[in-house]
């Protein structure tokens, strides 16, 4: 006991002198660590001098004798977690960096002792991860030991933690620290199956980091960043991405489309793939597979399994990244925020480029054009879901350049994901393989790889299956209360499904059910401002060469790019009806309406609309002053009263048609007709200053039921 005092009573005396005389207490400790070496005390106190001096060797020295001569003590321990801890963080304050130095003054045995040692005193699975990735990455000797092991362990913990998304902290520490160390390590000998699975984790985290949805706080740092793709390889740390369990700062992943493909060079040299897997892009490795494809019918056993894992994979990750890439650009509010965004999303519809050329011509591409065949009738077959296939071969998008400037890369990276797959489903072996990838990664809920599916699909002229998809996400994309924006922005990207169901449903020629849906649309629409003169469309009136009539369009979903589609679209669903043999004034009525649109776009439809009329002897349309204020139109009907016109009997006033039937009762009253059609056709000319996207606005919203009623 008094020994134990006697230690005691130096420390305290050492203890005493270190502020005002750090040399005696030094000299207080020497002299106790001789007399007693075996006290830990005494040590200790030493140890804790030198360390709050920030004397890195001594303290080091100190540190090393306790580690060997005490290394049950839990005081030690606590001091090696602190310094594991400050090893682990990225800190840069000046005693984290005298901790870090401290450490690296231990002699290399002793360091992965104590790792090793300090990992075993963790409980918590990610911090015991993070300490043993420490001595991973100081001795790459000990990865062919415990590289694998952590590995599964990180894998089997995610497992248990039953995390809903494949981007957490376990997977992002196997996939960006652990993954790397233990394939680039030439002394493990791992079978091509465990590889192909690492691969796999691999790509599904990177792919889910990518595409994964954007946080609150992204809006405010992209509006920064004008909303725009800069490249496909931009990273997500702009974007202040967090992943539960890590700091920002450990949630950053820079460029991980490059990541992966390094990983995958790795991977596909290990498991002996065919050809030159290093510095290949995405778009190389596709070439290089599809001319894999061209062997595998030949192959068997194991080449033929080593073939087939690698066009799958290969062609599988070029397919989402560049669907990816086609999405962000179409539809980037589902990555970057919406209030980041230079401008909604995109649509791809049917080209109305050609909707005003004559319907001769028309009749003659419909086969192809819209996907019909006209009877001998003069009626139209809707064809089978069987006709439907060959129609996107050669198929153009047509976009505004000005209004995307990254319409190459983005329609590059639509057709270069449309081969990749095309490939996964041009061997039955390929589509199963591609298929269990993708109920492991529960591709059905991702909504962006749903567009791309969707946009393919029309792209290809299955309009049948389209509407279908499109069905589900009309569903998924409806409106919430509170989504509205003075600008209508937001029921406008809710719009977009249903948009391109009036497209697929005219594609059909299915135009009722085009129409009911266009209506949908137009009454969602707040009644625009828009000057129609000033129109986005110009650039599609540009006079190009001849097109099959089968092009698609990327339209932006905008209320300015929308509502003229609407009115053409609209047009064309009534276009083949009106010229026909048998007469409508009803759809022939509507038909004037809407060609106002354009003007004069459809003044030779127009004029074959009144050559028709002038067969028939007249027309009865008594909405024509409600909606008619084109003067070139007002002119023109107004001549076909006179004697030279063929004094054509229009009935556009109410009730007129029952005035004129009963002339021979009441005499005169034919006279007062002509009156009334001459002061309603003067004050009509009044009007021709009104804003003609209000007109045609105003004429969808009031007579709905009666253009739907007026499709068959």
């Amino acid at each position: 006991m008094s020994a134990q005092k006697d230690c005691e009573f130096l420390v305290k005396t050492a203890r005493e002198l270190v502020s005002d005389d750090p040399c005696a207490a030094k000299a207080w400790l020497i002299t106790a660590r001789t007399l007693y070496p075996a006290d830990f005390n005494i040590q200790y106190e030493m140890y804790i001098i030198e360390r709050n001096a920030e004397r890195t060797a001594s303290a080091g020295r100190l540190l090393y004798d306790m580690f060997i001569n005490f290394p049950d003590q839990p005081i030690v321990w606590r001091e090696i977690s602190v310094i594991t801890a400050a090893l682990r963080s990225d800190s840069q304050d000046k005693h984290a960096q005298f901790l870090r130095g401290l450490f690296e003054t231990l002699p290399g045995r002793v360091q992965c002792e104590m790792l090793l040692k300090a990992t075993e005193q963790c409980f918590n699975t990610l911090e015991k991860a993070e300490m043993l990735l420490l001595l991973l990455k100081r001795f790459p000797e000990s990865v062919v030991q415990h590289g694998v092991n952590l590995g599964e362990k990180l894998l089997e913990a995610e497992a248990s933690e039953n995390v809903e998304t494949p981007v957490n902290c376990f997977r992002k520490l196997f996939v960006c620290d652990v993954l790397p160390l233990v394939i680039n390590n030439m002394d493990m000998r791992l079978p091509a199956s465990l590889m192909q699975k690492y691969m796999l984790k691999a790509a599904e985290f990177y792919i889910g980091y990518v595409t994964g949805g954007p946080s609150p706080d992204v809006q405010t740092q992209g509006s920064q960043e004008g909303g725009s793709l800069k490249s496909p390889t931009v990273s997500r740390g702009s974007q202040r991405y967090v992943i539960d369990g890590l700091s920002e700062k450990s949630s950053v992943v820079a460029e991980p489309w490059e990541r992966l493909l390094d990983i995958l060079a790795v991977v596909g040299v290990r498991c002996e793939w065919q050809g030159d897997m290093g510095q290949r892009s995405y778009v190389d490795m596709l070439q290089r597979v599809k001319e894999l494809c061209r062997y595998l019918p030949g192959l068997e056993g194991d080449t033929r399994s080593r073939c087939c894992s690698q066009v799958v994979i290969c062609a599988a990750l070029v397919l989402f990244r560049s669907a990816f890439i086609y999405v962000s650009a179409v539809q980037p509010a589902l990555f970057q925020g919406v209030n980041a965004l230079s401008s909604g999303p995109w649509i791809l519809v049917e080209d109305l480029s050609l909707v005003y050329n004559d319907v001769d011509v028309d009749r003659g591409a419909v086969k192809h054009a819209y996907k019909k065949r006209k009877l001998a009738d003069g009626r139209e077959k809707t064809m089978s879901s069987d006709d439907e296939e060959g129609l996107g071969k050669g198929r153009h998008i047509l976009v505004n350049k000005t209004e995307m400037p990254s319409w190459s890369e983005t329609l590059e990276s639509f057709r270069t994901a449309r081969e990749s797959w095309d490939l996964l489903h041009s061997h039955d072996g390929l589509e199963t393989e591609f298929k269990k990838i993708c109920a492991s990664w529960k591709t059905d809920s991702w909504l962006w790889f749903r567009i791309f599916l969707t946009d393919t699909i029309i792209y290809q002229g299955q309009y049948r299956k389209a509407l279908s998809s499109l069905h589900q996400m009309a569903a998924v994309q409806q409106p919430q209360p509170g989504q509205q924006s003075p600008s209508g922005q937001a029921s406008l990207e809710h719009h977009r499904a249903l948009i391109q169901q009036a497209s697929c449903h005219y594609a059909l020629g299915e135009y009722r059910m085009a129409c009911e849906k266009l209506l949908d649309i137009v009454g969602g629409l707040m009644s625009p401002s828009l000057d129609p003169s000033k129109t986005p469309e110009d650039q599609s009136r540009v006079k190009t060469k001849i097109r099959k009539g089968n092009d698609l369009r990327l339209l932006p979903c905008t209320s300015k790019a929308v509502l003229p589609f609407c009115f053409q679209l609209m047009f064309a669903c009534f276009k083949l009806r009106v010229f026909t043999d048998s007469r409508d004034d009803l759809s022939l009525g509507h038909v004037v309406v809407l060609l106002q649109h354009d003007w004069p776009q459809g003044e030779m439809l127009f004029l074959k609309a009144v050559e028709k009329i002038c067969q028939q002897g007249g027309l009865q349309y008594e909405n024509f002053f409600n909606y008619v204020t084109n003067i070139d139109m007002l002119e023109e009907f107004a001549y076909l009263r006179t004697p030279e016109g063929g004094r054509m009997q229009l009935e556009f006033l109410p009730n007129q048609g029952m005035l004129i039937k009963h002339h021979t009762v009441t005499r005169g009253i034919t006279k007062g007709v002509k009156e009334d059609f001459r002061l309603a056709m003067e004050r009509q000319v009044s009007r021709c200053g009104e804003n003609l996207y209000s007109v045609l606005h105003r004429f969808c919203i009031n007579e709905k039921i009666m253009i739907i009623q007026s499709l068959p």
